[in-house]
Formats: C-alpha cells, sequence, structure tokens
C-alpha cells in the first residue's frame, strides 16, 4: 500500500514539474485580425488556429477583432497568420504579453487598441461598411481607417468606381488625344508651320488609353486596399436586411451576412437611358461604351447636350467622324446663355452639326445603320451615342427596409453632413442629390467618415468649380445671373470677350469670353462663367477669390502675371470701373 501512495505521489510530482515546465515554454500571440463581421466568423478563426500543430488555446473575439493564441514555441508566426488569411480574413501579428501596453505591439496594433478602448473601458472597434469603390468609398474608406474604425468595402464590380475605369480618366485621354490631331490638322499658325492630315490608328490609342487606366486604377485602388490591413474588401452585391447589417451575395454565388455600427452608401452612377420608342431595341452606346470602341464610326449621331454628350461629340468629331447632337433644349441649357451661344459656335467652325430644339421620336437600327425620326427629319448615323445624364444605382439597395428616403431620381437625399434620414446610414457621390462630380464625391466620402467615427464636418458647395473639357473650354463657379436672382440677390455683371486679353491674342485664338456676376449690394464677387481655351486652369482661381468674400474690385487690384489667361479675371473685374480697351498692356 505504501509503494503504491509512494508511486502516485511520483506520478503526480512528475506531472506538475512537467506541467510547470511546459507552462513555462509555451509562448503567446496577439493576432489583430480584419474582415471578421460576426461572432460566427470568430468561431471559425478560433477553430483553425486550434487546429494548428503547437497551438494549445485560442481566444478569438469578433468585437475586439483579436485573437490570443498560446502555442508552443516551435510554432512559426507566419503559420498562424497564413492560417487566417486562408480563411478570407487578414492578420497583424504581435508578441506577448497579451497586453495593449507591451513594448513588443506593432504602432498599428497598440494604436487600433487603443481606439478600442476609446469607445468604452476596452470596447469593440468601431465596424464601418462601404458600399461601393469609387472616389467617395475610397476617399472615406482611408479616412476612417485614418480615425481608428475597421472597414469592410463592398463592391460588386471592378474596383475603383466610374471616374477611372470608365469616366474621367479614360475620357480626358482620349479628349487629349482628340487635341492633338486636331493641331497637327490645322492651327492658327498654319501659314507659318504646314499642316498635315494624321493617321489615325484607334486600336493603338485604345490600347495607350487602358495601359493608363489600369496603371492609376492599380495605384490608386487595388494596391492602397491589398496593403491596408484594416480594410477587407468583399467582392458582391449588398441590401440591407435591416438598420445593423447588410447581405452580400458573393461573386461566388455564397451569400454572407455583414454586420456593422455605420455604413456609407458610395454606389455611384450609370448612364440614364430616355424612353425613346425603339431606342431599348438598337446597339446604342453609352459613354463606356463610346470610350472602349476600337474603331471609330464614319457618322455618329449623339443624344445629349451636357458635359458628356459635348466632350465625345467634339473628341470623335476631331478623330475623324462626322458627327451630329440633337440637343432638346441648347447645349449647356442649365447654364448662363453666352455659354451655349459660344461653345455651338465652335462646334459649327470646325464642322459639328449642332440641331437645337430637336428630339428623337423613334430610333430604329437598320441594315446595321441608326435611323433617328426627329421633326426636322431623318438622322443617320454608323453609331448612336445616348448621354442624357446619369442614374444612382440605388435600386437594388433594399433602401425602404431600412427607410433611407430618395428623391423621384432614386437619388439618396442627404444633408451638408453626408447623413441620411436613417440613423447610422450615410451617403456619398454621384448616388446622392450632391453635384455629381468625383472631387464632390471625394470630398464627401471624407467628412462622411469624420462624422461616422464621431466628427462634425460639413461640405459646402457655394464656391465649387466646375469644368466641361470641350475646346474651348467651359468652366463656372459661383452663381450665374439667373440663379443669383432666384435667389433674391441684385446683381451687376461685365462680360469680357478673348480679344480683350492679352494671351488669347497672342496664342491667334479669341475663341470665347470671360464673365463676372457680382452682389449688386455689397460688390463681392459671387459667380465667374467662362469659355477659353484653358478656362479650367482660370477658374479655381476665381473660386479662391469667391470664397475670400473679395470685392470686385479687391479682385482688380491683385498682381496677375502677364500673358496668362489668368489675368482675364483681372481685366474682367477692371471692366467694373473702367474701359480696359483704353489701358496699356498689363496697365495696373
Amino acid at each position: 500500500m505504501l509503494r503504491n501512495n509512494a508511486r502516485k505521489l511520483l506520478a503526480v510530482l512528475l506531472q506538475q514539474n512537467q506541467a510547470r515546465k511546459w507552462k513555462k515554454e509555451m509562448s503567446g500571440r496577439i493576432l489583430y485580425i480584419t474582415g471578421m463581421t460576426c461572432d460566427s466568423c470568430a468561431s471559425h478563426v478560433k477553430e483553425a488556429l486550434e487546429e494548428v500543430p503547437g497551438v494549445q488555446s485560442a481566444v478569438v473575439s469578433y468585437p475586439k477583432g483579436t485573437a490570443e493564441v498560446t502555442h508552443d514555441p516551435d510554432t512559426l508566426s507566419n503559420v498562424l497568420t497564413d492560417t487566417v488569411a486562408r480563411l478570407g480574413y487578414k492578420a497583424v501579428l504581435a508578441e506577448v504579453p497579451l497586453s495593449k501596453d507591451s513594448g513588443d505591439l506593432p504602432d498599428n496594433v497598440r494604436n487600433r487598441m487603443n481606439t478600442a478602448d476609446k469607445r468604452g473601458e476596452g470596447g469593440p472597434l468601431l465596424q464601418v461598411v462601404i458600399i461601393g469603390s469609387g472616389g467617395a468609398a475610397m476617399a472615406a474608406a482611408l479616412k476612417a481607417v485614418e480615425q481608428g474604425a475597421q472597414v469592410t468595402l463592398v463592391e460588386c464590380g471592378i474596383i475603383g468606381g466610374t471616374c477611372v475605369n470608365t469616366g474621367c480618366v479614360p475620357s480626358k485621354i482620349m479628349i487629349r488625344a482628340a487635341h492633338i490631331a486636331h493641331l497637327r490638322r490645322e492651327s492658327p499658325f498654319d501659314a507659318g508651320i504646314e499642316a498635315a492630315v494624321p493617321a489615325i490608328r484607334r486600336s493603338a490609342l485604345l490600347a495607350q488609353q487602358q495601359v493608363r487606366v489600369d496603371e492609376l486604377r492599380h495605384a490608386k485602388y487595388e494596391r492602397i486596399l491589398e496593403n491596408n490591413s484594416a480594410i477587407t474588401v468583399l467582392h458582391g452585391a449588398a441590401r440591407f436586411k435591416d438598420g445593423h447589417s447588410l447581405m452580400v451575395c458573393m461573386s461566388d454565388g455564397n451569400e454572407r451576412e455583414v454586420a456593422f455600427d455605420r455604413c456609407l452608401i458610395a454606389v455611384g452612377a450609370s448612364p440614364a437611358i430616355p424612353p425613346i420608342p425603339g431606342l431599348k431595341d438598337t446597339p446604342y452606346w453609352t459613354s463606356t461604351e463610346a470610350l472602349a470602341s476600337d474603331a471609330l464610326p464614319e457618322r455618329l449621331a449623339v443624344i445629349g447636350s451636357s458635359v458628356v454628350a459635348v466632350e465625345l461629340a467634339q473628341a470623335f468629331a476631331r478623330l475623324g467622324s462626322q458627327v451630329t447632337i440633337l440637343a432638346r433644349n441648347t447645349l449647356f441649357f442649365h447654364d448662363d446663355p453666352s455659354i451655349g451661344k459660344a461653345v455651338t459656335a465652335a462646334f459649327r467652325a470646325e464642322g459639328i452639326e449642332v440641331l437645337e430644339h430637336t428630339q428623337a421620336s423613334q430610333v430604329a437600327h437598320v441594315e446595321g445603320k441608326f435611323v433617328l425620326t426627329t421633326g426636322q427629319g431623318e438622322v443617320r448615323a454608323d453609331r448612336l451615342l445616348v448621354a442624357t445624364g446619369r442614374t444612382p444605382n440605388t435600386r437594388s439597395l433594399g433602401l425602404e427596409v431600412v427607410g433611407v428616403a430618395t428623391n423621384p431620381q432614386g437619388a439618396i437625399v442627404i444633408d451638408k453632413g453626408m447623413h441620411t434620414n436613417t440613423p447610422n446610414i450615410y451617403a456619398a457621390g454621384d448616388c446622392t442629390d450632391q453635384p455629381q462630380f468625383v472631387y464632390v464625391a471625394a470630398a464627401a466620402g471624407t467628412r462622411a467618415a469624420i462624422n461616422m467615427t464621431g466628427g462634425e464636418a460639413t461640405l459646402d458647395l457655394t464656391a465649387m468649380p466646375v469644368v466641361v473639357f470641350t475646346d474651348p473650354q467651359v468652366a463656372t463657379v459661383g452663381y450665374s445671373e439667373a440663379e443669383a436672382s432666384h435667389e433674391g440677390i441684385e446683381t451687376d455683371s461685365r462680360q469680357l470677350t478673348l480679344d480683350n486679353i492679352p494671351r488669347a491674342l497672342a496664342n491667334f485664338d479669341t475663341r470665347g469670353f470671360i464673365k463676372l456676376v457680382i452682389d449688386a449690394t455689397t460688390g463681392r464677387l459671387i459667380g465667374v462663367q467662362a469659355v477659353a481655351p484653358e478656362a479650367g486652369e482660370l477658374i479655381q482661381t476665381a473660386a479662391l477669390a469667391i470664397r475670400a468674400r473679395m470685392t470686385v474690385q479687391e479682385l482688380a487690384d491683385q498682381l496677375f502675371p502677364y500673358l496668362t489667361m489668368v489675368e482675364g479675371l483681372k481685366l474682367a473685374a477692371q471692366t467694373f470701373s473702367k474701359n480696359v480697351k483704353q489701358l496699356s498692356c498689363c496697365a495696373g
């Protein structure tokens, strides 16, 4: 009996000694995990980690976004992070002790853990879900991470949204190529520089265009997302389940629930298609197809009268197509009438046919050709571009489930802080009732992120510059006379033609004008409209003057470098008090 008791005692002592030795040799790790969207995700991570050879235990928290792993010293750290990665999440590794006070923790992990504490005694990181990946979405994601949030970005299409893929970037490349072609064909200096008809290889131009688009998308979107461990990208279509969760139909066919504390809707917009009889049954182009075409049509008809319509119409014309524009009213009929008149005159001088007050009542596609029936007769073309505005991509989000209000066009109604009428749900960019410009979207996204993380930011659009990349360019900021009158502001204005601007005279190109609108009571500058070559390069100066609440006299007194187009602002300001035709060059 004594001998048996001694054996048992010896066994217990050996076990205790081995346990103390084993405990001393065990190591610990903190894994900071992004991409988990619910407690079920945390359970999957825990199971996977505890199956790793050498791992004794794993405590995984979805709210904190952490895993505390105890394992033997021979377990490689990269095995732990790779295990998490195979589940579709991202992990940042830190050595024990398992405390945010450890000097071994990477700064980004310690900062996020400290941020979690700010939510309330070690509370969870703020979970922000962003639907979309364009200008508004990316700006919001980066700012939200900077503010300490954990971000899940949901994209149903190609990363980067409209601007870099099918909008601003490819269109401006094409427009610039067309401008070069035009200058080689004709310029004000042809008497001294022999012109030549360029050979246009559209397929080569398209390839060059696409390479630059791909480069910018990778550099400004994909690479940034890949390298930011606090942002998880889900590829799929989102719809609201309730006020704190989305259902995402993943690109692989599976469905996933994503919970959030705050949600930003930044889904952009798509080309609007007018209900013209017969149109939907034809192979018409939107801007997307037009920019991706590797061939130039001999004859192109364009339905539309605003930015996209006029930019692409002139580009195709300069590359060799015979272009006809059908304008329901006049070009730029929402703006100062002088703008539409100036651009129409410039287009007609280049051989572009502009049919004002003309609508297509029927569209047919017969034997490979388009036939448009109008009140002025038939218009025939090889291709038809429809550019009549853009419609917000909000129809499939299930906004009615959470009560988010939209206007009759489907645009989400927001305030200056990007709040919708539903708590914790925000919106920014082209899917809202704000102006559809990528720089407005990006600014709105940044401010939305600030507000989602506890701030109070607003977006002031009273001095928002707008540029249309025709030649001559159209640039505006602030009020037109009609807009100011509608607001009850008494105005005074002056319009200076470019033949009074030395830079335009030196260029032998005096197409266009610069117009200033002031508050007649205070003399303060409140609006500028310009049609001029490179007008986009002068409009920001006007915007800053309006933002600074400068009077027209203060603008006239500023120093502007001689023989620049922006000097036209000073000369236009001087016309309020003197006859600039009687001034010497660069008269101050």
